[in-house]
């Protein structure tokens, strides 16, 4: 049975910090890209960072850039988000996703259940 399951959320004031962690189970974890997602109250889900297989290669969306880390441990079957700089528009539920592609061009998607983060004073 595939799992995700995200941890770490919260409320925190601007400017503080927050680390999100993914524990995930069911599949062969060091297979498949990694990503966090967040999707705010009225508004679409967006992509806010993506690691590769083998943690050598990341993406961030220009609005977290410099203030967001993502990271990995395939030994543990762990994806981390760290959100440094915290803004109020950063407020959302963020979600972790897994994402395969095959030869044959088949895509496995997997996403957890998501944690709030919620950044007010």
């Amino acid at each position: 049975q595939v799992q995700l399951v995200e941890s770490g959320g919260g409320l925190v004031q601007p400017g503080g910090s927050l680390r999100l962690s993914c524990a995930a189970s069911g599949f062969t974890f060091s297979n498949y890209g990694m990503s966090w997602y967040r999707q705010a109250a009225g508004k679409e889900r967006e992509l806010v960072a993506s690691i590769s297989t083998t943690g050598g290669s990341t993406n961030y969306a220009g609005s977290v850039k410099g203030r967001f880390i993502i990271s990995r441990d395939n030994a543990k079957k762990m994806v981390y988000l760290q959100m440094n700089s915290l803004k109020p528009e950063d407020t959302a539920v963020y979600y972790c996703n897994a994402r395969r592609r095959s030869v044959d061009g088949s895509q496995y998607d997997y996403w957890g259940q998501g944690t709030q983060v919620t950044v007010s004073s």
